[in-house]
């Protein structure tokens, strides 16, 4: 028995990826239609309408929430509820995602004679070209399937997983034509962990001030030890009067310098130092500096400002502090 649910399972996978490069290859120009007309309705300030009916309706508000996190401003409307005034939500200027495999839905048809008096694009996803809704739409992107993944083929499977994945691809292609980047994406997502990460930058989290170990060029090596414990820190940054950087003693430094000179504490720091050590700019976000640290494979990244200042220091430990990273 277990064999045969596993045997199944497998089936309806595979036989939804099978729809799924079907529909992957008959994407054409009318895709490319629908993406610039998306587009063009945003930048004119209008928004995205989608609609769905039943389990068309889940997917129409799963694509809406895409296409809104995504900097494309849409909404979800209720077909139902527009016919009782939920439709003045609808502008001159926007473009409507219509979704209806059967393209026959009562309650989105009776819906199409209002969307067209007030001048809107109508995009409709549809696995029946020669439908009703097809044919009153301006475009027609085909979801068609050949097999639906119900053991009865009757239970919208294959068909809603299309009109899923073709949303994906109309909201991520957008997202590409209109130039939007992580940092986007980040302002759109405050207040969770993924904004946090992208909205985080290296003056947020580095060690500065009284925290900032750090010493002169003229000091020695007991000096920047004393900062090191002073700071608690692995590290102390070593630069000159005007504060420019001229490099980094850590505490490796000192011990493989120690186990060859007892009295390495009374040398110049400038001796043991590491010159040009890897720096970041502070208005750099954080998740760069992560990026630095693993490339790099080391403990502190210097962080700089305008004419090679010094403004402070991040140890690897502290990204882990701050429970983003």
């Amino acid at each position: 028995m277990d064999d045969d649910y596993i045997a199944e399972a497998r089936s309806v996978i595979r036989t939804e990826i099978n729809e799924l490069t079907r529909l992957a290859d008959r994407v054409d120009s009318t895709f490319i239609l629908a993406v610039e007309t998306l587009r063009q309705g945003i930048d004119g300030g209008g928004k995205i309408i989608v609609i769905g009916v039943g389990k068309s309706e889940n997917i129409a508000t799963k694509i809406a929430a895409t296409l809104s996190s995504t900097g494309a401003p849409a909404v979800l409307l209720n077909c139902q509820n527009a016919l009782h005034g939920d439709i003045g939500i609808v502008s001159r200027g926007d473009r409507v995602i219509a979704l209806s495999y059967s393209g026959e839905t009562t309650e989105l048809l009776n819906l199409l004679p209002h969307l067209k008096r007030r001048a809107v694009t109508i995009i409709a996803i549809s696995g029946k070209t020669e439908s009703t809704l097809a044919t009153s739409s301006d475009i027609v992107l085909d979801v068609n399937v050949q097999e639906e993944a119900c053991p009865l083929n009757l239970a919208p499977t294959s068909s809603t997983t299309n009109m899923l994945a073709l949303g994906d691809a109309l909201a991520m292609v957008l997202l590409k034509a209109r130039g939007f980047k992580s940092e986007d994406y980040a302002e759109m997502h405050p207040g969770g962990n993924l904004g946090k990460r992208l909205l985080t930058r290296v003056t947020d989290i580095m060690r500065q001030g009284d925290q900032l170990a750090q010493v002169g060029d003229s000091d020695t090596v007991a000096s920047a030890l004393e900062a090191m414990t002073r700071c608690r820190a692995g590290a102390v940054v070593v630069t000159n009067k005007e504060g420019q950087l001229k490099g980094i003693l850590t505490h490796g430094d000192f011990v493989r310098a120690y186990q060859d000179d007892r009295n390495v504490a009374d040398h110049p720091v400038t001796d043991h130092m590491t010159r040009h050590p890897i720096t970041i700019n502070g208005s750099k976000l954080a998740a760069e500096a992560v990026r630095t640290f693993e490339q790099n494979r080391i403990d502190d990244i210097v962080v700089t400002g305008d004419e090679d200042r010094v403004i402070g220091l991040i140890d690897v430990q502290d990204l882990s502090r701050t429970g983003i990273f």
